[in-house]
């Protein structure tokens, strides 16, 4: 840059100087690259006027980090270093200090430069200060692992102390106390808009600026008042008989506080603090505790008025019906405390006041020492890097993070959607797997079996309305579909009643205007699911969506989500699932998920890596009804959840079905005033758009996305059905019932006797209702006539597939060769407990999947397209025999219960001759990866 163009950029400064100092403001911090650039040629310039001003600039009032300005300081910095330049006030040691105080960008790529230079006393000092350094980017440790293979023993060095985090260790211990002074900013809920407005936000990059806005003049001269008084002591901001820091985690607002009570993050970087300390006696709202943490802060939960209680432990109420609070202690305005972090405790001189270990856990103790969450989570990034390099085991230092973003690494796909609707986070951080966070949940199921608990649950809470942040809710009446007893007809309209009062799509109208539905929840929720980035929560475990992530949860978060719409969980880690190989044409895609349980386990060693974490599962080329059958497979594979990576075309075609549906469930009337399910078709409608035009394509992860594990599935392997077996006779006990067995039918040798068979629940779809009835034909024609050798009890999912079957013919052959079909207008009133050797067609439903109201005979081999092979789940054990549950694809099951034992190959192969089976072919996007 020309040098007057230099000259008139700092007179412009010195002019804006002069300007704030009206305001009573400092300098602003500078962060250009052309007026330090002025700054510095002044400074070189020993007959300059401006070079002590200039100084001090360059100094104390550059922004570290990554901007231009920081790009050229640390430049500068390393001239003085090489001797290259000579500036008697910033000796080489000085300059050192400064590039320790630059956090990060140029200044780390100046010190490697110097520590892998040629200079060795220079690369010793360099190294010293580069082991106190956290912030180093992929091309930072990219450049210490190549030094360190190519034998540089600084490089070595340097490792050495990141893989032991003395970064970290070798910072000083918390103090063991810590002297507050208490300053009450106000009574009752402190609103972060309070400490940064919103009308203020124009101001949030002028740090000192914006400190201005914090509450009011006269608090800041109260607060500067304080320290005057106590300069040993830190000033601690209260929200008296409230919560500190509600309505959002507003950074400037910690910003704000931190700037006025806490302490300067370094002597060398202006109106950058950390170390705030609020308390509450409600405690600090979780979102502004946050971001509390992330500047090393402390949040106190005061818990300084309590209830009144009479001699009974009866709360004693006002007039108005309101608790009467008694004071437990004084933290009024000029109140000394002493926060004991050893001890966990919070003093007044020798009295104990309250114990706050929840404010000083070892995350959180971590977080002080290091001045904030960022430098824990590079640190724990730094230190494993490190160690992985070397090759050594990285010893335990830290506790286990709760806010986790690793610089660098791309986003699976459940991060990428916890990303998206995560609230309360730091404003801007990207968080990665083991991050605990807050999460706005789209879509809520409630079942009918913990239906009324929830019910309670938000009876307790005094929730009246669903929230409106839900794209939608729906209450279920699948799990006491089976038999309308005196139990379901005594609770289950009183559930469906409260839910559709409260805002839920319920599957009994109390009105009795539509026709009840009992449908299971998960196919509902998978068919309301109209965005493949939603969150879902499902007071089931087989809540898991082919769109979408879904957990299944207890009432109690059921009903939180439903009140609050929103989720607290951790961002579990991932296991990617992708295929290779052809599916061979004889084969269902069952197989395909029996497979990929035992081929992992093979893969592993035995070890389940699917185990508390999220599949994420390459299927793009299936439907949502058909890569159901996998999402719902993965509760028993143990995931915490799973997520289908679909093409953008397959997509497009499962919402369109999804669309279909919900306007089936509007067209017998069960949308509701706020026509929620109207909404929901027009979502869908907006994502369809959204892919067609290529604005938001189909979720994927990021090719960088780090994962647990990766599971390649051979399809070629796949040469006969696939058993999961309980194994009940095993002598390991603890083998027993673990879904984990999985077997090839041959394993069987055609001879296992099979006392009943059961083709439903939410691992079958449509298609496999059409391969029973096209299986019945085909026998028919094989052997002149159907004949079961032990009873088929068949239960459709939904009534959407009942009637598409009827529409399409293929209920009239389930029909005829059914010797029970279930009637709406005389439901059963007591369950089943023996069987003849027919079909039966139940209501659609959960039915002996459950196991709650119909049970196979006790002592039964039970062949089933369930889920659950748990002991006494679906057939309990009789005192000859112990009851099995053995799951299969549904033309096994069929087959079995026509010839009353499991088939040979060669009998299989032929029963399924011409039948279209459900296919499955690895996405042509996954090839290309």
């Amino acid at each position: 840059m020309d040098s007057d163009i230099q000259k008139n950029v700092y007179n412009d400064y010195i002019k804006e100087i002069e300007e704030r100092k009206t305001q009573g403001l400092h300098p602003k911090p500078i962060d250009g690259a052309e007026l330090l650039s002025e700054i510095i040629a002044q400074i070189k310039d020993s007959n300059s006027p401006n070079r002590e001003d200039s100084l001090k600039f360059f100094i104390y009032n550059t922004l570290p980090g990554t901007t231009p300005a920081a790009g050229v300081k640390a430049k500068f910095l390393k001239e003085i270093i090489l001797n290259e330049s000579v500036v008697s006030e910033i000796t080489p040691a000085f300059a050192f200090e400064l590039l320790s105080h630059m956090k990060g960008g140029p200044s780390i790529e100046v010190l490697l430069d110097l520590a892998l230079g040629n200079d060795a006393a220079i690369a010793k000092e360099a190294a010293n200060v580069l082991k106190t350094q956290v912030f180093l980017y992929e091309a930072d440790t990219n450049r210490l692992k190549e030094a360190y293979e190519a034998g540089n023993e600084i490089a070595k060095e340097i490792l050495e102390s990141y893989a032991k985090a003395e970064f970290f260790t070798k910072l000083p211990e918390v103090p063991e106390e810590i002297k507050v002074v208490t300053y009450v900013a106000g009574e009752g809920d402190i609103s972060t808009d309070l400490l940064s407005p919103g009308n203020q936000a124009h101001s949030r990059s002028d740090r000192e600026l914006h400190g201005k806005c914090m509450i009011t003049p006269e608090a800041q001269e109260e607060i500067k008042a304080l320290q005057a008084q106590h300069p040993d002591k830190s000033v601690m901001l209260i929200a008296e008989k409230g919560t500190m820091g509600v309505g959002s985690s507003r950074m400037s607002g910690v910003n704000n506080v931190a700037l006025w009570t806490g302490k300067q993050a370094s002597p060398y970087v202006p109106f950058v603090n950390i170390a705030p300390i609020v308390g509450g006696t409600n405690g600090i709202s979780p979102i502004f505790l946050t971001t509390v943490d992330v500047t090393g802060g402390i949040g106190l939960d005061l818990k300084n008025w309590v209830k009144k209680v009479d001699e009974n432990g009866n709360v004693v109420r006002n007039e108005n019906d309101e608790p009467i609070l008694e004071e437990m202690y004084s933290v009024a305005t000029g109140t000394v405390l002493t926060i004991n972090t050893k001890k966990k405790k919070l003093y007044n001189g020798d009295q104990e006041l309250i114990d706050i270990a929840k404010a000083l856990t070892p995350q959180k103790m971590e977080f002080i020492k290091a001045g904030g969450s960022y430098a824990i989570v590079f640190g724990k990034k730094l230190q494993t890097f490190a160690a992985k390099t070397l090759g050594v085991e990285a010893p335990v230092v830290y506790a286990p993070s709760k806010e986790i973003s690793n610089e660098g690494q791309g986003l699976t796909a459940v991060e990428k959607i916890f990303n998206r609707n995560a609230v309360g986070t730091t404003p801007g951080k990207v968080l990665h797997a083991g991050s605990d966070v807050r999460v706005e949940v789209n879509i809520v199921g409630s079942q009918d079996t913990t239906g009324l608990m929830t019910a309670q649950e938000l009876e307790s809470m005094a929730a009246t309305t669903i929230s409106p942040i839900v794209d939608g809710a729906y209450q279920s009446g699948c799990h006491t579909a089976s038999v309308w007893d005196r139990k379901a007809q005594t609770n289950i309209p009183k559930l469906m009643k409260f839910m559709n009062d409260f805002g839920l799509i319920t599957a009994r109208d109390p009105k009795g205007v539509y026709h009840s539905m009992t449908d299971v929840i998960h196919k509902v929720l998978n068919d309301i699911t109209i965005d493949e980035w939603a969150i879902i929560i499902g007071g089931d475990s087989h809540t898991r969506m082919s769109k979408g992530v879904a957990f299944g949860a207890d009432s109690g978060t059921v009903a939180l989500a439903l009140a609050t719409g929103e989720a607290s969980m951790p961002i579990p880690e991932s296991v990617k699932v992708t295929f290779k190989g052809d599916m061979k044409s004889y084969m269902d895609f069952r197989d395909v998920v029996h497979a990929t349980q035992a081929q992992m386990l093979h893969q592993f060693g035995g070890e389940n890596v699917f185990q508390g974490r999220v599949i994420e599962v390459h299927i793009g080329t299936l439907t949502a009804d058909q890569a159901f059958t996998f999402t719902d497979w993965t509760a028993e594979m143990k995931a915490k959840a799973s997520i289908c990576i679909s093409e953008d075309a397959t997509l497009i075609e499962s919402l369109e079905i999804a669309k279909g549906r919900i306007q089936i469930m509007i067209d017998k009337g069960m949308d509701n005033a706020k026509q929620v399910l109207k909404g929901l078709i027009e979502k869908a409608d907006k994502r369809i758009a959204e892919i067609k035009t290529g604005t938001k394509p189909a979720l994927t992860p990021d090719a960088n996305a780090k994962y647990y594990a990766e599971v390649v599935v051979d399809l070629d392997q796949i040469a006969e059905p696939m058993i999961a077996d309980p194994d009940v006779n095993n002598a390991d006990v603890s083998k027993r019932y673990t879904h984990d067995t999985i077997r090839p039918l041959s394993y069987y040798g055609g001879e296992k006797k099979v006392d009943l068979g059961f083709v439903g629940s939410c691992m079958v779809h449509k298609g496999d209702m059409k391969i029973l009835a096209q299986m019945l034909k085909n026998i028919e024609a094989q052997q002149g006539k159907v004949e079961f050798k032990a009873p088929l009890v068949v239960a459709p999912p939904t009534y959407n597939i009942v009637d598409e079957l009827k529409a399409e013919g293929d209920w009239e052959v389930l029909q005829k060769y059914s010797g029970f079909e279930f009637d709406d207008n005389a439901p059963k009133s007591t369950a089943r407990t023996e069987y003849e050797n027919m079909l039966y067609l139940e209501r659609p439903g959960c039915n002996l999947c459950m196991g709650n109201q119909e049970k196979a005979a006790k002592g039964d081999t039970v062949m089933a397209t369930s889920t659950r092979l748990f002991q006494g789940r679906v057939v309990e054990d009789s005192t000859e025999k112990k009851g099995e549950s053995l799951l299969s694809s549904t033309p096994v099951v069929v087959l079995s219960t026509i010839l009353g034992r499991t088939p040979t190959i060669e009998e299989y192969t032929t029963a399924v001759s011409g039948i279209n089976l459900t296919k499955f072919a690895p996405s042509h996007r996954q090839l290309v990866m």
